[in-house]
């Protein structure tokens, strides 16, 4: 069984503690990151290792021109956008299933049951929501957001090593290498909304319904969380295989807030995250480093400089490696025709 996740080494907190809490609840399992990122000077590179089995470079995965690829995409869209050539290599190199988490998971009573599962699936899911929700708040924040941005929760995928789960992979794969974008005005959400249509598509799909997996913020409203007098800690009665810290320090904080209501069980789950992150603190990095971010002098590159990239195939097939800043690249394109898109954009 192989585990991966996808980072950037601004991320490398959050994929550590997603390490240590595999490897104590599954140590069998191996673990591989693919790092969608280069390091910054002076941090040696073993060290986003730490934890990791394995750890495989985006560029240096089965992407096509990969400087033009990459470049089309946000820091989050990348981050998905690898997702599916990773899980062909996984697969390929003869593993009989492999799991995707995202980094900012803890795995804390873990999926014992996810072999059996397997048995009889070849790929699993888990939807954002289990159950209706009732006040309007709750269902604008949770039901109508799982319209715009997709039924499943991707931070979580699972795929057995056979057929259909390598015909599932294959396209999948495709799929995000063509078209991996935040663009939900147009029907997409990164990698996620493409698997609305996978139980459609495949057959032997299996949508996990256990309220232990995949606990976050967002289904928060209709998972009560609770502590056994042994110390396990349970969704709606089962134990807690893992929970998403999605959005820790940001917007998640306040959907926490807001959800947890009296129930202090999350909000003790947030603060033992934050602690355990401190620890896996890297100073080296600088805060919201991405080495794809920046064109070769150290321009911020906007997300309307990308946009603008991926839409004009005229501009891809000119300027094959987009990051370079000389006199004919496609910086010097923009300061001519497009100034605007040069301009760093409001956070």
């Amino acid at each position: 069984m192989i585990c991966f996740t996808s980072l950037t080494l601004s991320y490398l907190p959050r994929a550590q503690v997603l390490a240590e809490t595999l490897r104590a609840a599954h140590p069998r399992w191996r673990r591989c990151a693919v790092l969608v990122d280069r390091p910054p000077p002076g941090f040696p590179l073993a060290q986003a290792a730490a934890g990791f089995d394995r750890v495989i470079l985006a560029a240096d995965l089965d992407l096509p021109g990969f400087a033009g690829w990459i470049f089309r995409h946000d820091v989050v869209e990348a981050c998905t956008a690898v997702k599916g050539a990773m899980l062909c290599r996984m697969l390929a190199e003869g593993a009989d299933a492999v799991v995707y988490l995202d980094p900012d998971i803890a795995v804390l009573h873990g999926l014992p049951t996810l072999r059996a599962r397997l048995r009889t699936a070849s790929v699993l899911l888990t939807p954002h929501q289990l159950s209706p929700n009732d006040a309007p708040l709750a269902i604008a924040d949770n039901e109508l957001a799982a319209l715009r941005y997709g039924v499943f929760n991707l931070g979580f995928l699972a795929v057995r090593n056979d057929a259909t789960g390598r015909d599932f992979a294959q396209w999948w794969a495709a799929r995000l290498a063509d078209a991996c974008y935040d663009e939900p005005e147009h029907g997409l959400f990164t990698d996620q909304k493409y698997c609305d249509l996978v139980p459609a598509l495949f057959d032997r799909v299996a949508i996990v319904r256990d309220p232990g997996w995949n606990v976050a913020s967002w289904n928060l409203s209709r998972r009560r969380l609770a502590v056994t007098p042994l110390g396990d800690i349970t969704a709606e009665g089962r134990k807690l295989a893992f929970y998403h810290f999605t959005k820790h320090g940001g917007v998640g904080d306040a959907m926490t807030d807001r959800y947890a209501g009296s129930n202090h069980v999350p909000q003790e789950l947030w603060r033992w995250y934050g602690r355990r992150l401190a620890a896996h603190a890297h100073p080296s990095v600088p805060a919201d480093w991405w080495h794809y971010g920046q064109f070769d002098d150290g321009t911020p590159i906007s997300r309307r400089a990308r946009r603008l990239y991926r839409s004009r195939p005229d501009l891809m097939a000119r300027f094959a490696d987009p990051f370079t800043a000389g006199p004919e690249s496609y910086r010097a394109w923009l300061a001519a025709h497009a100034p605007e898109a040069l301009l760093r954009e409001a956070a």
